[in-house]
């Protein structure tokens, strides 16, 4: 008897941290690239955040930091870590798995044709900084998920399809273990910025994982949104059972998508945010929509796991406010403070991956608790770096550093298997 809920797994920030501006159509990657980042700090935020999130009677869990620099991927380009051109060393140092909602795309069991989960590790082949990302994705899941009566974990949708995860993928539900309605988002795109997710590579993912057609939307991200600094759909939308919560500029043809969701899943609940009291770029600037959405247990209807930026936009704070105050669905606004991520252009969603299944089939190595959470923090105060500039990635003291600091978490999670 499976007991199937809803589990936020975070990426641990790694202790490569920083700010080289790798991400093209990301506002704030770009705006804070070559300033000095934090890694020891941003990733005590992180570790905070999986706290907040325990502290709210959520299910809890994480995912290590992929071993940085890629040394693999460095010697493929012909090169070394000392030679390389200073934009492929950045690359091969980026800590981008941390935002581990680019991991991969899940379909609930519940959702499935065989009745397990199914998962997609994302090629991520748009940024050279994440395209090299996937095969230490993959063993990772492959190893919490190893338990092959209840999961699948897929390869990545070949080239030249480009395929960004779960950021671009929502499911809607009565309730987390009922079968649901899973909406895959496209762009086509953005002016001067690339679309990363292809259609090819939505229906691609909806084919291997065995959804009926008449459960799965495909729907068009509105090319403005790509345009203004939204790379992925949830800077613009998050989903959670029968909630859609949504800029009303996120979607290309949006009525027509609304209609179909509606005939598909008439119990949907849309809650679109009009233009005129939060604009696209408030909601961009504050990461609005880039929240966990989440049902509290016991009754307590949905919270907004939200970045302060959220609360110190006077436009988008007013009206969160309104929101709540109306007795709908959500009511409760929960502020983190992510700051070192969202200078990276990463909130509190992009932190998280969204599986749902019953906790005691995945590795319980990969489980939070607070005991667990503690003896993180530990390694990372004594080993993260406290602050890293672009310009120090070709001291090779730091690459000592950092290979040391990921091998004491290895060690002290038990998962040394992950070395290398």
């Amino acid at each position: 008897m499976t007991m199937i809920q809803e589990i936020n797994f975070d990426g641990i920030i790694g202790p490569s941290h920083n700010y080289a501006g790798l991400s093209l159509g990301n506002i704030a990657s770009s705006t804070n690239a070559g300033e000095a980042s934090y890694p020891r700090e941003a990733a005590l935020q992180g570790i905070a955040k999986m706290r907040n999130n325990i502290g709210l009677g959520l299910a809890q869990g994480f995912f290590m930091p992929l071993d940085r620099p890629n040394m693999s991927w460095i010697s493929s380009l012909g090169t070394t870590l000392a030679d390389a051109e200073p934009h492929i060393r950045a690359a091969a140092y980026s800590a981008s798995s941390m935002w581990a909602a680019n991991a991969a795309t899940i379909s609930p069991a519940p959702d499935c044709k065989d009745g397990r989960c199914h998962l997609t590790v994302a090629n991520l082949q748009t940024m050279p900084h994440r395209s090299h990302e996937w095969p230490g994705t993959f063993t990772q899941l492959r190893t919490a998920f190893a338990n092959q009566d209840h999961f699948v974990v897929h390869t990545p949708v070949a080239s030249p399809f480009g395929d960004e995860g779960a950021a671009n993928h929502m499911r809607l539900c009565s309730s987390h273990e009922a079968a649901g309605i899973e909406i895959f988002v496209y762009g086509k795109t953005g002016g001067p910025f690339p679309a990363r997710q292809h259609i090819e590579a939505s229906k691609a993912v909806a084919r291997k994982h065995g959804l009926a057609t008449n459960r799965v939307i495909f729907v068009q991200q509105s090319e403005k949104a790509i345009a203004a600094g939204a790379f992925h759909n949830d800077v613009v939308a998050v989903a959670n059972e029968q909630v859609l919560f949504a800029h009303e500029e996120a979607f290309e043809h949006r009525e027509d998508f609304y209609a179909e969701l509606r005939e598909k899943f008439p119990q949907a609940e849309i809650i679109t945010v009009p233009a005129d009291k939060v604009s696209l770029n408030d909601a961009i600037k504050s990461y609005l929509f880039n929240a966990q959405l989440v049902t509290l247990p016991d009754g307590g209807g949905m919270a907004l796991i939200l970045p302060t930026e959220a609360k110190e936009n006077e436009a988008v704070w007013s009206y969160l406010e309104q929101l709540v105050a109306g007795n709908g669905a959500i009511r409760e606004l929960c502020p983190v403070d992510v700051r070192q991520s969202m200078a990276n252009g990463g909130g509190p969603a992009c932190l998280r991956l969204r599986i749902v299944t019953d906790p005691q089939l995945v590795d319980q190595r990969f489980m939070a608790t607070p005991e667990k959470l503690d003896a993180i923090a530990e390694v990372v105060g004594q080993y993260w770096p406290e602050t890293i500039s672009p310009d120090q990635l070709a001291d090779t003291g730091l690459l000592a550093n950092i290979q040391e600091a990921r091998q004491k978490l290895l060690k002290v999670c038990g998962l040394m298997e992950l070395d290398g």
